[in-house]
């Protein structure tokens, strides 16, 4: 079994989902955790969502410092930590929860879009995830419009540009993740992260 499916089954194993794990050039091997999501059943409230905590990223990488050590993991610097603002989108299950968020993918070919202007060689876009009338397919929905600058007035008058949509099958996407967007009325938590030298970092 590869040191990869062993770190992910550890994770697992300690009740947490394995978000993404990364492994540099320099030696780091940084792992991401969350808690498992599911959706709320039919006719029941939204489930409380749990945020990782510096105690769970120390339990995590306790547990990964003994696994990489039997298993001979040649490395440098050990990082756990939780999901950021850009988090990544790996499985159907992510999509299925952050539906209505905005995204950024980049597919791994170009995917020409009838009737529109974007360009054929276009691989970047940002927009809204949605599930596409297609209920294999995703799709996300943006417009091209510039952002109003700060304090700018916009005219009621003023026509909004036209949405544009492009649906997708997963297997097309080479990387998604939450868009970067700052909202301070948001209710995420901060991300946390333990180093295996004992400190705990946060992105606040």
């Amino acid at each position: 079994m590869a040191w990869q499916d062993t770190v992910e089954q550890t994770v697992t194993g300690l009740g947490f989902d394995l978000v993404d794990l990364e492994r540099s050039a320099g030696g780091l091997l940084r792992v991401t955790i969350d808690w498992p999501w599911a959706p709320a059943a039919t006719g029941q409230d939204v489930l409380e969502e749990k945020f990782v905590t510096v105690e769970d990223c120390e339990k995590i990488t306790r547990q990964l410092q003994y696994l990489l050590e039997v298993e001979n993991v040649d490395y440098r610097r050990l990082e756990v930590g939780s999901p950021g603002i850009d988090r990544p989108l790996k499985k159907e299950m992510d999509y299925v929860r952050f539906e209505g968020q905005v995204v950024d993918i980049t597919l791994k070919e170009p995917i020409g879009v009838t009737g529109s202007d974007i360009s054929a060689n276009r691989k970047k876009f940002r927009g809204t995830l949605e599930r596409a009338a297609d209920a294999e397919r995703w799709q996300i929905v943006w417009s091209d419009a510039p952002e109003p600058k700060p304090g700018q007035r916009v005219s009621k008058k003023r026509q909004p540009a036209p949405m544009q949509a492009m649906a997708f099958a997963l297997n097309e996407v080479q990387q998604a993740r939450l868009a970067p967007i700052v909202n301070f009325k948001g209710r995420r938590a901060p991300a946390v992260e333990m180093r295996d030298d004992g400190d705990a970092a946060s992105d606040e």
